[in-house]
């Protein structure tokens, strides 16, 4: 079945904004090893909307100053040339998404934030992205540069590629590898016939 649709990984995927989140955790006060969303949404209502407060500080500093990974720009354009859905799931809030998305000139139909419900690895938006288009996740692929994304689409059914160009850590000790690894957009070829092989192969090799 070909892949008709391919959902992105905001930061650290397609853009480096340079979102420092253990400074973040700093300033809020967090311990514990919960993430960042889920220990906000955990503490009592005074302080959950000062540590939301400080995350739109950074998520705004953030938005200002996110540049393009090398070559993200052709690969887009070559997706868009192949008749490939493009959308952007990200657990970033609608407003500094959109900043980001506008200054750089990105278009993405759907966009999902963390809004919009449920947030990665949930599955749930995965599955609303597909709903929209009319595609099965089958038909799709999650691109992102961490466990969240890579669990997210395992448990949605797309097929998924770890992108380790950010440089960040992935975390994925504990989650089931990756379909396809791509270290840069910049040089794409192994991901473009890997996209093709699914298309004539079935899993095209994922696992």
């Amino acid at each position: 079945m070909p892949i008709r649709g391919v959902i992105f990984d905001l930061d650290n995927t397609l853009v480096a904004s340079d979102l420092d989140f253990e400074l973040m955790r700093r300033e809020m006060g967090l311990s514990g090893s919960l993430p960042l969303l889920e220990a906000i949404a955990e503490l009592p209502p005074a302080d959950a909307e000062r540590c939301w407060d400080i995350l739109a500080a950074h998520e705004q500093q953030g938005a200002q100053r996110a540049t393009l990974f090398a070559g993200v720009a052709d690969f887009l354009q070559m997706a868009a040339d192949r008749g490939l859905a493009r959308a952007v799931l990200t657990r970033n809030s609608r407003a500094h998404t959109l900043s980001t998305l506008a200054r750089l000139a990105l278009d993405f139909n759907p966009v999902i934030c963390r809004e919009d419900g449920p947030v990665k690895p949930d599955p749930a938006a995965i599955w609303k992205i597909c709903a929209a288009w009319g595609f099965a996740p089958s038909e799709c692929v999650m691109i992102g540069d961490y466990r969240f994304d890579i669990e997210a689409g395992q448990r949605a059914g797309t097929h998924t590629v770890l992108f380790t160009g950010g440089g960040g850590p992935s975390d994925l000790e504990h989650c089931r590898p990756p379909c396809f690894v791509l270290a840069s957009f910049a040089e794409p070829a192994e991901l473009w016939q890997w996209l093709e092989r699914i298309g004539l192969e079935g899993s095209g090799g994922c696992c």
